[in-house]
């Protein structure tokens, strides 16, 4: 079963070495009951662990069940020792987390038996439990049992899956002589039923009780006794305790195979949840820093998609594809002179421009001022623009209530105006405008229309306006006989550059610019270069915002990074127990990934639910627009996840490479 030749094992500290094993050679024979025995220091542990695949030696053979061992990586050892061997060790190393029954459990959980339908990961352990005594104690957990009962539960975990060979590290050195007793006695009685076992003792009353006795000095066998011999179990013994896997012989191929069974995903987010559980403090410290981060993230997205939102609303009440054709300053010895000294626009040239440049969808020519309107005893000043019908169309401005004024009525100058909001809030309160007569200037005018409300542009007033017709205010209202600029939409799709050079060679024809100061006589603002650079600047205050508060995500990130390598230095032993019973380096990596990931998950979930609420909460007090998106919702969800990840990958890598003998020694 085992054979050993010329092991030895250097242990390297600094530029000494230590040998604890020098030049080993033994075979151990299937059913056999030997007990390794030694002072302190003579490598009688460090024997049992490189037999029992804990430890590789430095040099030597180590073959077991016919296969070489010596050469195996850690996940191969892992395997091979999970489906192979059992262990008993002499600090019991139980989960305190965990029941007597759930202790048991633990290397099924790693040989993927728990994942299979069958319910055998559920009645083995309590049989095993049972058979040592401990039926009626499955639920109790290590600090409610005696030092006996515990050694008990470690026999029951070390048979779970039904090993060949037990090893047992002083399995009696911390009980009384009672629990001895009964430790022993299941010990020959797991050995008349087959299974070899290994045991190390100090103790002679310990070591007679073997059938081979092996003494150890120096890292070196002194001698070797049979002390009984090897009694094979007959036929019809009861193996329900335990007995050696029929698939025994496979186990070493098994480990090498890349299709090593390993725990599901599932039961890591199962463990993950209840070991975060333990420690609820710590758990909801860092769940209150990805919280604060996620919150943060939504809060400022909001903030910056509303800020966005409102300004893409009060761009669309400019309209779209719109030209705006203004007279230009003519320049003499460098110095600009006033708009419309070389040309001056008419409203004919409205006209000309839709009739003779391609690609145009409306003209809207008009003038603008400051009036004076009073209604009753209230007064107001205002700007007053007068423009065409068109306007209506390409400025968004269609009445809430009333009209817009026709061309037949701005032909004939018909002295009619529409109000904004902010007009008729200050005349008439909440009172119906539509057909009332104010004064502007003096000068009667009918209220036909309310225009829809706009809200602020800058420190502008959208709403603080009254429009009437062009003709209305050009001779009756503001004594204008040009138009102060000409409003030009293009049909959607097409390139506003050559509409551009069309307009403005069409205007210097019309008004015979001469051609020194064509370039400068009439000039066009392109308002889409301006809806888009006020959107683009939009935009980048989102990102500014979103970046500013991704900071605190990191920076709670960072805490569950802490928090993990804090849970690693703490879990070192049980890291160590978990790769003794068959964890794989992906098992432990995956158990410690899941664990963050749950913590990110948490505050995540809570950081949506407190981003959006105070979102909410801060739009109703403040007024402010915001909005929250599917999209930004569903993004710093994945953003926390993302932190989970990346920070805990290290603590996690670093508790996945811990080494097992290590681990369990670590105080």
């Amino acid at each position: 079963m085992i054979e050993v030749k010329g092991l030895s094992k250097v242990y390297r500290m600094g530029e000494h070495e230590v040998h604890a094993l020098r030049d080993v050679s033994l075979s151990i024979e299937p059913g056999d009951f030997v007990a390794i025995m030694g002072p302190s220091g003579s490598g009688k542990s460090t024997l049992m662990q490189i037999l029992g695949l804990l430890d590789t030696p430095t040099e030597g053979s180590y073959k077991i069940l016919g296969h070489e061992a010596a050469g195996l990586q850690d996940d191969e050892l892992a395997v091979l020792r999970r489906e192979t061997v059992g262990f008993i060790f002499q600090q019991f190393h139980l989960l305190s987390r965990m029941s007597a029954k759930e202790n048991v459990m633990l290397p099924l959980f790693y040989s993927g038996k728990m994942a299979r339908s069958s319910k055998a990961h559920e009645t083995r352990p309590t049989e095993l439990l049972t058979r040592v005594g401990l039926g009626d104690r499955q639920d109790h957990r290590p600090n409610e049992m005696s030092g006996g009962q515990q050694q008990r539960v470690a026999i029951a975990r070390a048979l779970v899956n039904n090993p060949a060979i037990v090893f047992a590290d002083e399995p009696t050195g911390n009980l009384d002589s009672t629990s001895e007793k009964e430790i022993m006695a299941i010990l020959h009685e797991l050995n008349a039923q087959g299974i070899t076992v290994v045991l190390v003792t100090h103790e002679e009353e310990i070591g007679h009780q073997a059938k081979r006795r092996i003494r150890m000095r120096d890292g070196k066998i002194q001698s070797d006794e049979r002390l009984a011999a090897i009694v094979r179990p007959s036929p019809g013994a009861n193996l329900s305790l335990s007995a050696p896997s029929a698939s025994i012989a496979s186990a070493a191929q098994t480990a090498k195979s890349a299709h090593a069974a390993s725990a599901p995903l599932s039961l890591h987010v199962e463990q993950g949840f209840r070991t975060l559980w333990a420690n609820k403090i710590r758990t909801s410290l860092s769940v209150l820093g990805i919280l604060i981060g996620v919150a943060a993230v939504v809060a400022m997205l909001a903030l910056g998609r509303g800020a966005q939102t409102a300004i893409e609303s009060q761009l669309s009440s400019l309209g779209s594809n719109l030209l705006v054709l203004r007279a230009g300053a003519q320049r003499m010895g460098g110095v600009a002179q006033e708009s419309g000294s070389t040309a001056k626009l008419q409203p004919d040239d409205a006209l000309a421009v839709q009739d003779e440049v391609a690609g145009i969808r409306f003209v809207a020519p008009s003038v603008g001022g400051r009036v004076q309107v009073d209604y009753g005893n209230k007064n107001w000043n205002t700007q007053v623009t007068g423009t065409t019908p068109a306007y209506e169309t390409m400025k968004a401005s269609t009445p809430i209530i009333g009209r817009f004024f026709t061309e037949d009525e701005n032909t004939r100058r018909v002295r009619v105006i529409l109000l904004g909001a902010t007009v008729v809030r200050e005349l008439f309160g909440t009172s119906n405008p539509i057909g009332e007569m104010i004064r502007v200037n003096r000068i009667s005018f009918q209220v036909i229309g309310v225009l829809p409300e706009k809200g602020a542009s800058g420190w502008r007033d959208q709403d603080d306006i009254v429009i009437v017709p062009l003709m209305t205010a050009m001779y009756r209202l503001l004594g204008k006989t040009n138009v102060d600029s000409i409003d030009i939409e293009m049909n959607p799709g097409v390139d506003s550059k050559p509409i551009e050079e069309s307009i403005i060679e069409l205007m210097n024809k019309r008004h015979s610019v001469r051609e020194e100061y064509a370039e400068d006589a009439f000039s066009i603002r392109n308002m889409a270069d301006l809806q888009a650079a006020l959107s683009q600047s939009s935009k980048t205050m989102s990102l500014l915002l979103a970046a500013i508060a991704g900071i605190s995500l990191l920076v709670g990130g960072i805490g569950i990074m802490n928090i993990m390598l804090v849970s690693v230095t703490e879990r070192t032993r049980e890291i160590g127990l978990r790769k003794a019973v068959g964890a794989q380096r992906r098992d432990i990596l995956l158990q410690f990934l899941t664990e963050s990931l749950v913590v990110s998950a948490l505050g995540g979930f809570a950081g949506i639910v407190v981003g959006v609420s105070s979102v909410l909460l801060l739009a109703a007090v403040t007024g402010w627009t915001m909005s929250v998106t599917l999209g930004s919702v569903l993004m710093s969800f994945s953003f926390s996840a993302t932190i989970g990840v990346v920070f805990g990958l290290y603590p996690a890598r670093k508790a996945s490479f811990l080494n097992p003998i290590v681990a369990l020694r670590h105080d």
